[in-house]
């Protein structure tokens, strides 16, 4: 049974217009795609199998969307699609391109980190479309993210290609047309309850750790902060947070919203990541909510980077709403 569910699908309210920050900044939200808008397939990190990029690409285009897979898209550089200025040349002619209205990354793996210099030289700002991934991807998003910026931190092709969740690749969807959703999240005994709204940032720990201290980083005091790994032991995790911690960032976050945390072992410590999370974060008072399908899981839940949302915990659940 899905532990979080996709309560009453979307407002008619769309994403066409500008979501109001709390530092009074604004995040633009792109267009809401239509039949014939075309989305264009990159592979910004890790070499993938071609045919989950094909398959992909026809799964949307039966939905009415036209798709193009950009050159460097199915090759292989050593553990890389393409080499830097290959995997640059795919990702800047579609951010560019005013005919393409969002990029689906092909997966993740390693190597958007390489791509951020570059891609922060580029007028971003000129023509929002909506970026499309996780994982490694984590770089990207933190990158729009940087420039205001909204994007999906979501399923990539081989989810599509092989339908694994038909309700998050719906949901997917109906994000590209402009609509919300509302999620609703489950009891957890170590939930902590409370409401707050705010702008809702994160994705792979691991990755946006790195990023701590950069132009890029999105661990900023008053965010609610969802985070995911894939086979990190508890205590590299445990050394991220601490380091948030004593930058005082985890003190002042807004909410926590904790994913999945997958491929890991027990310690002598922790049985579960879970436990040292909730120790970590135990000073502090605002709303956390564990156990949300948000990482390398089958059941893995689009949500729109940067969008401002509203996040309400209590004893018997809760529910995670976009504006």
């Amino acid at each position: 049974m899905k532990k979080l569910l996709i309560a009453a699908a979307v407002a008619a309210a769309s994403l066409t217009s500008i979501c109001a920050m709390n530092n009074d900044d604004k995040v633009a939200l792109p267009h809401p795609m239509k039949p014939g808008d075309r989305i264009a397939i990159v592979s910004p990190a890790g070499a993938i199998d071609s045919m989950l990029v094909l398959d992909a690409a026809d799964t949307l285009r039966a939905e009415g969307f036209e798709v193009e897979v950009m050159p460097h898209a199915l090759g292989q550089h050593g553990t890389y699609a393409a080499s830097d200025s290959g995997r640059l040349a795919d990702l800047r002619d579609a951010l560019m391109d005013t005919t393409v209205r969002a990029i689906m990354c092909s997966r993740g793996g390693y190597g958007a980190v390489h791509l951020l210099d570059s891609l922060s030289q580029l007028p971003l700002e000129r023509d929002p479309k909506w970026l499309i991934g996780f994982s490694d991807i984590s770089a990207l998003h933190a990158l729009l993210a940087s420039r205001n910026i909204a994007s999906i931190h979501g399923n990539m092709c081989k989810n599509l290609a092989l339908n694994i969740d038909e309700t998050d690749n719906a949901t997917l969807l109906s994000m590209l047309r402009g609509e919300m959703p509302v999620y609703e999240l489950p009891a957890d005994t170590l939930n902590r309850a409370g409401r707050v709204t705010g702008r809702l940032l994160g994705g792979n720990l691991a990755v946006i750790a790195d990023l701590i201290g950069t132009p890029y980083d999105v661990v900023q005091p008053g965010t609610i902060l969802f985070i995911e790994d894939l086979e990190e032991p508890i205590y590299k995790v445990e050394r991220i947070l601490y380091q948030m911690r004593l930058s005082g960032v985890l003190p002042r976050l807004g909410g926590l919203i904790v994913g999945q945390f997958t491929g890991y072992k027990p310690n002598a410590n922790y049985e579960t990541m879970e436990r040292m999370i909730a120790d970590m974060v135990a000073p502090y008072h605002y709303p956390v909510a564990f156990n949300a399908p948000i990482g390398h899981v089958d059941h893995n839940v689009p949500v729109i980077q940067s969008a401002t949302v509203t996040l309400d915990i209590t004893p018997d659940g809760g529910t995670l709403s976009f504006k």
